[in-house]
């Protein structure tokens, strides 16, 4: 262009009548490397820990890092702990939401407005240790998209929640789809690709090992030893809360009951003809055999068992599909405090 389309403070060394070719360059200085989703809820005794050891970590490997806090509002001062930290690290940022969603609502909104190359989800209480970090970033830097974090050992759960986490993944692995690594929580590292084809997936149940599996993309692992608490209680019942999950990942992922009902009515049917036949045959040699109340009590109970079972099966499946026509929005944020207004 010519410098009298130009104002001459900024071009100084242009005479008059030269043409001049400006070159616009985007800053790529605020490209964030790493985002760290970490979902909260009354956690305000953990939060100062997590970030004391997460951040050195994280800026050993790049300086270009986001922590986002996704907050269901808490009673207690979680998030007056984070916005203090703020004061003194604009890299921290907070997801406040409207009311309680849930902790995969959660992970999800902090995976929607996460802006890094790579996103770890990753509990505050430092069961996930920070720790392994780096080797997440090394291993998803040599071409992986998903870097899970496998646990090895699992101190501080009880001897219930344990077995119950066992028996569960061992049933996972044989009959979801697509397969759920065991021993995986949602302790991982995404690439943006996956996280973007995650954020895709119209499903409301937000179980997240199990829509990283059904992307698919390279994956590898990273085994740790999963440590007690900082400090706090879990919010999930400490009895019925693995169940729970576990029930969502085989349902979600999974028509493994629905053939189960229907093999136990064909099952119980076949036992219930062998079993006239043996009546018959019985009778017509004379055998003396016991009929009456109890035989008819025991065979109504089983039955009505079993009827029972499969209706609440339905009933499972036909309530996921309520959750999905009605199309809600999977949660609703109150405030946004650190993100750029676009």
């Amino acid at each position: 262009m010519y410098l009298n389309q130009i104002t001459s403070p900024a071009f100084p060394f242009v005479k008059k009548g030269d043409i001049c070719i400006i070159t616009t360059h985007m800053n790529t200085s605020d490209t964030i490397e790493l985002s760290i989703v970490v979902p909260v809820y009354r956690e305000e005794k953990s939060i100062s820990e997590f970030l004391r050891r997460i951040a050195p970590i994280l800026s050993s490997i790049s300086h270009k890092y986001e922590i986002i806090f996704a907050l269901d509002p808490s009673p207690d001062r979680t998030e007056e702990i984070i916005l203090e930290h703020r004061i003194h690290d604009e890299r921290i940022k907070l997801i406040r939401f409207s009311r309680r969603f849930g902790q995969p609502m959660a992970v999800l909104g902090g995976m929607q407005y996460s802006s890094g190359k790579a996103v770890i989800v990753m509990d505050v209480d430092l069961q996930d240790p920070p720790e392994i970090i780096p080797e997440l970033v090394s291993k998803w830097k040599n071409g992986n998209d998903v870097v899970l974090a496998q646990r090895r050992t699992r101190k501080g759960d009880t001897w219930f929640k344990n077995t119950v986490s066992r028996i569960g993944y061992m049933v996972m692995k044989r009959v979801s789809n697509p397969p759920i690594p065991a021993n995986t929580g949602d302790f991982r590292l995404m690439s943006r690709r996956v996280v973007e084809e995650v954020l895709k997936l119209k499903e409301s149940h937000g179980y997240l090992r199990g829509l990283v599996a059904f992307v698919g993309f390279r994956q590898a692992i990273v085994e740790f030893d999963r440590v007690a608490r900082f400090a706090g209680q879990t919010s999930y019942n400490r009895f019925f809360g693995s169940i729970k999950i576990a029930m969502n990942g085989l349902i979600c992922f999974s028509n493994y009951f629905l053939r189960l009902s229907s093999h136990a009515g064909f099952l119980i049917a076949g036992c219930s003809i062998l079993l006239g036949i043996v009546y018959a045959v019985m009778k017509i040699a004379g055998f003396p055999f016991p009929l009456g109340n109890p035989t008819i009590v025991i065979l109504i109970l089983f039955m009505g068992g079993i009827q029972l079972m499969s209706v609440g099966i339905l009933g499972e499946y036909i309530s996921r599909i309520y959750e999905e026509v009605k199309q809600r929005p999977k949660f609703i944020i109150d405030e946004m405090v650190g993100f750029s207004k676009k």
